[in-house]
């Protein structure tokens, strides 16, 4: 849940500018890698999903209280994301 905390803490609901869609973003959160995947909602607003891992758990953060849609160029962007997070959770 600190996780989840700390991922909304810093943002990972705000509007991500299209440009910035097509990019993810990453980073780290107290040491850990982190990917920002940019979205839209159903309401076709700026949205963003946030990948973290958590010792060998992969965390999914999305927009609160939103469905997050995505194009296929950001759901490339999402699997690989989850992908490695998933090997960084095993290590």
């Amino acid at each position: 849940m600190e996780l989840l905390r700390q991922a909304q803490d810093t943002g990972a609901a705000a509007p991500v500018a299209r440009a910035d869609a097509l990019r993810p973003l990453t980073g780290s959160t107290s040491g850990r890698r982190t990917w920002r995947i940019g979205c839209g909602d159903v309401a076709d607003r700026d949205r963003c999903l946030t990948v973290l891992v958590d010792d060998d758990k992969v965390v999914l953060v999305g927009p609160p209280g939103e469905a997050a849609v995505l194009t296929t160029g950001q759901l490339g962007q999402l699997r690989a994301a989850l992908r490695e997070a998933a090997a960084q959770a095993e290590r």
